[in-house]
């Protein structure tokens, strides 16, 4: 029979629960904040009310549980596509000005963390 610490017990266990972290980094909010006013971001945009598109709340709510909301939403920040603003007209999405993918993600887990 074998005989286990209960220091070694303890060190398995949080090696093993190591790989269960979260999947993103923390996001950094300043940065996110600048690279979203620099590109015009928050003139749509607010946290927790619609302004010409919808809140960054109801952006993450959309997007809740699906495990490709990241990619979504840079998707939807970096193709141009046509979207309807809250007044009903329609316009091209302005592209995010950056192709770095650590800045794309950092501002997307943002707008998912609302």
């Amino acid at each position: 029979m074998f005989k286990f610490s209960v220091s070694a017990l303890s060190a398995s266990v949080l090696f093993a629960l190591g790989g269960m972290a979260p999947a993103h980094a923390a996001v950094d909010v300043d940065a996110a904040k600048a690279l979203g006013k620099s590109n015009d971001c928050l003139k749509c945009h607010a946290a927790d009310k619609d302004k010409k598109g919808p809140s960054m709340k109801k952006i993450a709510a959309k997007y809740k549980g699906k495990p490709d909301a990241q990619e979504k939403l840079i998707k939807s920040m970096t193709d141009g596509h046509m979207v309807k603003l809250t007044d009903g007209t329609e316009e091209k999405h302005k592209v995010i000005d950056t192709k770095d993918p650590k800045e794309l993600k950092n501002i997307a887990d943002w707008y998912l963390s609302h």
